[in-house]
């Protein structure tokens, strides 16, 4: 039940990037046969994926996941005396690129979300400046699933003249996406949260969007992104592109909310001084965040690993960290209640069977946890707990 930090390879996708290993092999820059061959698998996926995001295909860029796409939307379009804002929730792949940023000159505005994880796009109006050059605000979060007004924020920068980057590795897959709508120039996703392989991802950039490439070599992707494009990958995201646009129409969403629905619910009714971080804001329908108090939530994800069943505190590439989520203090929980709350995420895999077990499981663990704890002093419970 950690999905936001990775997805298994669904099937279909393995089955889609099986000839890439033995029978479509080639260079898809190479004119010959086999490169031939190879071109045509990549311009077959660049139409999947720009169909996932309402977008032309020569506007999809393939990278090697988020993390580059974040890095080359923030590096690629700024100089130094520019200014760039961004929101204090961001991923470490934002958040960390504009700390670089800064040290080369380039202004950094960050602002804050409310209780519910929600940025106020007035703040980000304030925030502008003559030599605003780009915000950055991302789409879902990947701890609590909240959206963020992404569209209104498009208009803001639409009316000020200011390119627009969203990450929308949580987003994809998990909510219908329109590039045209939310009025970004730049967006970028993950092929390995959408049951892609890991490795991959694409960043949307719009036409007349000038962009500085990261990396320098070869002229692939149209000068945008150097290097010999990883065909399985690609193909691979190209599948996932597929299935996650008919999940909109097939039901597979609703099922995910359901799921995810009655295991929030059940865990809230069966543990109590326990809640929803993020409740009352729009969230993505895979994703629930809660706090249970009175328990660390590493101590919670090491119990239940022991078990069998994988959840987490947060993003997966900050785990181990001391300190706190810093999304949920930017939230305003004090770091007892940070330290409290754990991430419960759904994929296309998951099952009644995997909520019945996570049922299961974790009130019996919270209560064990609760027993050891030093501070914690029991409460009668209501009748039927």
């Amino acid at each position: 039940m950690d999905s936001n930090a990775t997805t298994p390879v669904l099937p279909e996708v393995r089955d889609a990037m099986r000839p890439c290993f033995e029978e479509v092999f080639g260079n898809a820059s190479s004119i010959h046969y086999f490169g031939r061959q190879a071109r045509a698998a990549v311009e077959r996926a660049r139409d999947c994926v720009a169909a996932l995001l309402g977008c032309r295909a020569a506007e999809v860029v393939f990278t090697s996941g988020g993390t580059e796409g974040d890095d080359t939307a923030l590096f690629g379009v700024t100089r130094p005396g520019d200014h760039i804002i961004t929101s204090a929730i961001e991923h470490e792949a934002v958040l960390k690129s504009a700390h670089v940023l800064e040290s080369r000159c380039v202004e950094v505005t960050i602002v804050g979300v409310d209780a519910r994880g929600l940025i106020d796009p007035g703040d980000i109006r304030k925030a502008l400046r003559p030599n605003t050059r780009l915000i950055s605000v991302m789409m879902a979060n990947n701890e609590t699933g909240v959206l963020q007004p992404v569209e209104e924020i498009g208009r803001i920068a639409q009316e000020a003249g200011v390119l627009f980057h969203t990450d929308a590795v949580q987003a994809a897959g998990k909510v219908p996406i329109d590039v045209k709508a939310i009025g970004c120039h730049l967006l970028s996703i993950s092929g390995h949260k959408m049951h892609a392989p890991q490795g991959i991802g694409a960043l949307f950039v719009s036409k007349g969007t000038l962009l500085q490439p990261l990396l320098y070599g070869g002229n692939h992707e149209r000068r945008r992104r150097a290097g010999t494009e990883n065909l399985p990958g690609i193909v691979g995201l190209g599948k996932a592109a597929e299935l996650a646009l008919a999940g909109f129409t097939d039901g597979s969403v609703e099922r995910i909310r359901a799921l995810r629905d009655r295991l929030e619910q059940d865990l809230l009714s069966q543990v109590d001084e326990s809640g929803v971080n993020g409740l009352g804001a729009p969230r993505v329908p895979n994703t629930s965040n809660l706090h249970l108090d009175h328990v660390e939530g590493e101590a919670l994800i090491i119990a239940l690993d022991l078990k069998g069943l994988a959840i987490s505190t947060g993003a997966a590439c900050s785990s181990g960290a001391v300190e706190p989520s810093h999304v949920l203090t930017a939230m305003g929980l004090k770091p007892e209640h940070a330290r409290a709350s754990f991430r419960l995420s759904l994929g296309k895999h998951s099952t009644e069977a995997d909520i019945d077990l996570a049922l299961g499981l974790v009130p019996e663990t919270v209560a064990r946890l609760r027993e050891l704890s030093p501070v914690y002093k029991k409460q009668p419970l209501a009748a039927g707990r």
